[in-house]
């Protein structure tokens, strides 16, 4: 019978520890209103931003009528949409990509070990979660910083490196330089 409790505890420890490791971050809160018949309906949306520093990284959004409640929706949100980034060994992506989302376009470049994370607003959020740390970043056309989060994630999940490329194409990685 102890047993079985000293099971429960651990297991819910493991569910708690696995949790954890994730790390969200909101970007926007924002009130928004809805003309309704008995007139103004408030709620709020949030833009949350979700990774573990290791590689995954997810931008969600929520909507609800307090604040709380919007930011767990966007967290759920970001959970189902996670996006895998390759990095390399100085915690830099491998080639430069620019991203779009609706009128948002962000140029990303990898940058020398030492060189931090340079780029503003949403963008900077997405790459600091998704545990890049040596990167230059540029956001290009609209401030949204929605379709800037959503831009930089898409340009992050579409990142290939040599390893995949020659993978794909079914030959050595030597040939690739050749």
């Amino acid at each position: 019978m102890a047993d079985n409790r000293d099971n429960r505890r651990s297991k819910k420890n493991k569910n708690r520890e696995k949790d954890s490791e994730w790390k969200e971050r909101v970007v926007q809160i924002r009130r928004v209103t809805k003309v309704v018949k008995g007139g103004k309906k408030l709620s709020f949306r949030a833009i949350v931003v979700v990774g573990n520093e290791k590689g995954q990284v997810g931008v969600g959004v929520g909507k609800a009528s307090d604040v709380i409640g919007a930011v767990k929706k966007g967290v759920a949100d970001g959970k189902k949409h996670l996006v895998e980034v390759p990095l390399n060994k100085a915690y830099s992506i491998p080639h430069p990509m620019t991203g779009r989302a609706g009128g948002a376009r962000v140029f990303m470049r990898p940058a020398a070990p030492g060189t931090g994370v340079i780029a503003g607003g949403a963008v900077r959020i997405v790459l600091e979660l998704a545990g890049v740390r040596n990167i230059l970043a540029k956001q290009l056309g609209s401030d949204n910083p929605l379709n800037n989060a959503r831009a930089t994630a898409a340009a992050i999940g579409s990142l290939r490196t040599l390893s995949g490329v020659a993978e794909e194409r079914g030959i050595p990685i030597e040939k690739l330089y050749a």
